[in-house]
């Protein structure tokens, strides 16, 4: 079945719909109460399905895409990935009292060890032009009782196949904040039974931010490599909002001595 287009029948019938419609509102003010009664009971069910439409279509059309995973990435680089929850919309979308290991989509875990949780997150659809990431994650934090708040985004097995020690991995966002605080991002490597760590803090002298983790200086065993998480630590965050407008992960080779 062909879906509604703009063809010359749907045209002309449009257009006929909206000459006897816009004559019905100038007559409303003599119209027969019977008639108009009958005319307000259509209007109200076909504005139902239009302002639907108008959602949906706005949503959709405006910028940037859904599920877009177009970012600037080194021009050597040999992987690049954007997370899901920053990619398209998650079918639940926020959580209020966030506890400890709760995770929002796929990627995402929260830790702290609050004994009352006053931290809630919440999906947002980005609608500036410069934003290239379709969504971004707000996160609000009242009184914070914990010694520490973490976010941990899985990264997929597409990051780690072939990872050797020469590779830089490059970490990307773009962060907006009430109050100035310290943000650490730090890369896990599992491989075998140890676990290489990064830890690098974010320049959040500019609200785009840019960090690399640099394997040369691990231990790492390449050959047992098994995944890679990064974890986004927060310092003292109580009585803040901190939005991250996109997070982006790129991985390439450093170039020959």
């Amino acid at each position: 079945m062909g879906q509604e287009g703009g063809g010359l029948l749907d045209t002309v019938f449009f257009q006929r719909t909206m000459r006897r419609w816009a004559r019905a509102a100038r007559q409303a003010t003599r119209t027969d109460l019977d008639v108009l009664r009958q005319q307000r009971q259509r209007a109200r069910a076909l504005r139902v399905h239009l302002e639907s439409l108008i959602y949906k279509a706005e949503e959709r059309l405006a910028l940037p895409a859904v599920g877009s995973n177009n970012f600037p990435r080194p021009y050597n680089a040999d992987w690049g990935w954007r997370p899901e929850l920053w990619r398209g919309p998650l079918p639940i979308p926020g959580i209020s009292s966030v506890q400890n290991k709760a995770t929002l989509g796929k990627e995402v875990t929260m830790f702290h060890d609050c004994a009352f949780s006053e931290v809630t997150l919440r999906q947002l659809r980005n609608l500036r032009e410069e934003d290239l990431a379709p969504y971004g994650l707000r996160m609000d934090v009242f009184r914070f009782d914990g010694s520490y708040l973490s976010m941990v985004i899985d990264l997929p097995e597409e990051a780690v196949v072939g990872l050797r020690k020469s590779h830089l991995i490059r970490l990307t966002t773009i962060v907006e904040m009430e109050q100035p605080i310290e943000i650490f991002a730090r890369l896990n490597i599992k491989h075998g039974p140890n676990t290489e760590q990064v830890v690098r803090e974010l320049p959040l002298t500019d609200a785009h931010v840019e960090v690399e983790f640099d394997l040369a200086y691990t231990n790492l065993n390449e050959r047992r490599v098994e995944k890679a998480w990064v974890d986004l630590i927060f310092e003292g965050p109580e009585m803040n909002q901190v939005i991250l407008r996109d997070v982006t992960f790129a991985r390439r080779p450093r170039a020959s001595m």
